[in-house]
């Protein structure tokens, strides 16, 4: 069994709330990476680990919020942008800083989607 694999058994033990709050948690964790200018390859992890997440969450959720996976499936097709364009988005200052700061409100968003799913 491959390590994804392992961890997404444990990640789908929790409940959505949960999970959601761990998404929020990795947005958080991203956003400091970035606005510090460290450890790009962690941060590139951190996007690819939070795309899983939300694969993970949505076929359970969406039967109870149809527009939050909208949501969630939406901030997947960012983390994949910033992914396809990450190297030009470290070295520039400007789009790092643009890319912190969305992603403080996509946490915040994925915080406030929680709270529904409780």
């Amino acid at each position: 069994m491959n390590t994804v694999t392992l961890n997404q058994k444990r990640f789908q033990l929790k409940d959505i709330p949960t999970r959601l709050n761990d998404l929020a948690a990795h947005l958080d964790q991203i956003q400091s990476l970035i606005l510090t200018g460290t450890d790009s390859d962690t941060v590139v992890s951190l996007m690819r680990e939070s795309r899983y997440y939300i694969e993970w969450i949505v076929p359970e959720f969406v039967d109870i919020d149809v527009d939050s996976c909208a949501e969630l499936v939406d901030l997947g097709r960012v983390l994949t942008r910033w992914l396809f364009n990450w190297e030009k988005i470290w070295v520039d200052t400007d789009s790092r800083t643009e890319v912190a700061q969305i992603t403080s409100g996509l946490s915040e968003r994925v915080r406030e989607i929680s709270k529904v799913a409780s």
